[in-house]
């Protein structure tokens, strides 16, 4: 059975990091967790230490000093799951928006289904999104129809920030050339898997706000990435992508 990681950034999560990790650890596929706590000021990291005494050897906590960027905490906890050899490794947020149970889901795309990387998407069939007010979902949806446009990605939501990568896909990207920390980190990162020929999927799900805490999304994070795209069709142009089969070939 292939093993699986699961990467969740916190900052001020404690009213929901314990909950959320309780679920996963329940799930019929064994997940590990790792969670990145950039020094939250309510404790979260004390409620993961806590949690590590239910589950000490599948829960992991890495401490940061500060709020240091989503994109460079999921870059840790690349690294982090790489050296530690799992097969597949996930991104999800500590709020259920993402639902635990569609972990398996994605799980079952790469690991059965033969994918190198599974979206968890809110609109590869509709809109699935609950709780957000309609000028968000406009926002969003029309946000990912501006990224297909500008880099001709495939993908129905290119902004989703729930996923799973099998390692091979996470050690071909240079995960020390990413250049955004923010929301077009999760643009970056399919941008630069689909740019090397790796096979993705977009998996159906329902994406639901959160219920308990404060979100991080701030107008600062849309500009990065309304602007972060054209940068990141830009820096292509100037780069070779080497298909990951094509990489193979050359080394036998």
């Amino acid at each position: 059975m292939p093993r699986a990681l699961v990467i969740i950034p916190t900052y001020n999560e404690a009213e929901n990091i314990a909950e959320i990790i309780d679920c996963i650890m329940q799930l019929p596929v064994q997940f590990d967790v790792l969670v990145v706590d950039d020094n939250s000021p309510d404790s979260t990291a004390d409620l993961v230490r806590q949690q590590q005494q239910k589950y000490p050897a599948r829960l992991f906590l890495e401490e940061r000093s500060g709020k240091l960027g989503l994109g460079t905490a999921y870059i840790l906890g690349f690294k982090w799951a790489i050296y530690k050899q799992y097969d597949l490794v996930f991104e999800m947020d500590a709020d259920f928006s993402h639902n635990p149970e569609d972990l398996v889901k994605l799980y079952q795309a790469c690991a059965e289904g033969g994918y190198d990387m599974a979206i968890g998407s809110r609109y590869v069939k509709g809109v699935n999104v609950v709780n957000w007010p309609i000028e968000r979902v406009l926002i969003s949806y029309f946000a990912s129809y501006y990224v297909r446009l500008v880099t001709g990605m495939p993908f129905r939501d290119a902004t989703a920030g729930f996923k799973c990568y099998k390692r091979k896909v996470l050690e071909t990207i240079d995960l020390d050339e990413i250049d955004f920390v923010g929301y077009a980190f999760q643009i970056e990162m399919k941008f630069l898997a689909w740019k090397f020929g790796f096979n993705i999927v977009e998996v159906p799900i329902i994406f639901t706000d959160r219920t308990k805490g404060k979100s991080k999304m701030s107008s600062g994070i849309f500009k990065e990435a309304l602007l972060g795209v054209i940068q990141i069709k830009l820096n292509s142009l100037f780069r070779r992508f080497i298909p990951e089969d094509k990489v193979e070939e050359q080394a036998i």
